[in-house]
């Protein structure tokens, strides 16, 4: 009986602590919840690797695109990142090559009967058939109406001159563009004049 007495006052001691402890615990597992709901929201619904998506356009194909990683989301406005890079192939209705598309990252938007746009973001190249090369850090494919666009700086090398200017509105083979605001140009030959300098 001494040895119960002499403990008492410690269990008063304890049990406070322990009450403590056991409402921490809620508050962390309320913590916890509201965290894994943020995740789970910002969390991709599907991701691939090496993926190659083909788009056709009246039974034929008219773009094929491939990617290192795709990552898909879910939400009122579905959309699929493509954070390692991307490569987009045009074609014409023969299946002939018209243009390629190269990006460290790109981003779709999908309204749901099929891709509406993409944009394409850092170290943006685009090549015609012609061989054509515009670059730029930011440009986007409406896939409605067959065009790509920007409002940033561009700079457009053709086998004669190298024109720069802001924006730019194209077809989607990149065969007929219009640069906005034009800020110089300069002819092959005097580009390679000031390289031999």
């Amino acid at each position: 009986m001494m040895n119960v007495v002499k403990y008492l006052p410690r269990l008063h001691l304890l049990i406070p602590i322990l009450l403590l402890a056991f409402s921490s615990c809620e508050n962390d597992i309320a913590v916890v919840n509201t965290v894994t709901s943020i995740s789970e929201k910002i969390l991709p619904i599907q991701s691939d690797r090496n993926v190659e998506i083909m788009y056709s356009d009246s039974a034929r194909v008219r773009a094929k695109l491939t990617s290192p990683k795709l990552d898909r989301y879910a939400g009122i406005k579905p959309y699929m990142e493509l954070p390692k890079g991307m490569e987009i192939i045009f074609y014409d209705e023969h299946h002939r090559e018209q243009s390629k598309l190269t990006a460290d990252y790109g981003i779709g938007f999908d309204s749901g009967n099929g891709m509406e746009h993409m944009e394409a973001k850092r170290n943006v190249v685009v090549i015609n058939q012609k061989g054509d090369t515009l670059n730029t850090e930011h440009l986007i494919w409406n896939a409605i109406t067959k065009k790509i666009f920007t409002d940033e700086f561009v700079k457009i090398k053709t086998k004669d001159q190298t024109i720069w200017g802001d924006g730019l509105t194209a077809n989607q083979d990149f065969s007929d563009y219009e640069i906005k605001n034009p800020k110089g140009q300069i002819s092959a030959k005097e580009e390679d004049f000031n390289k031999k300098k």
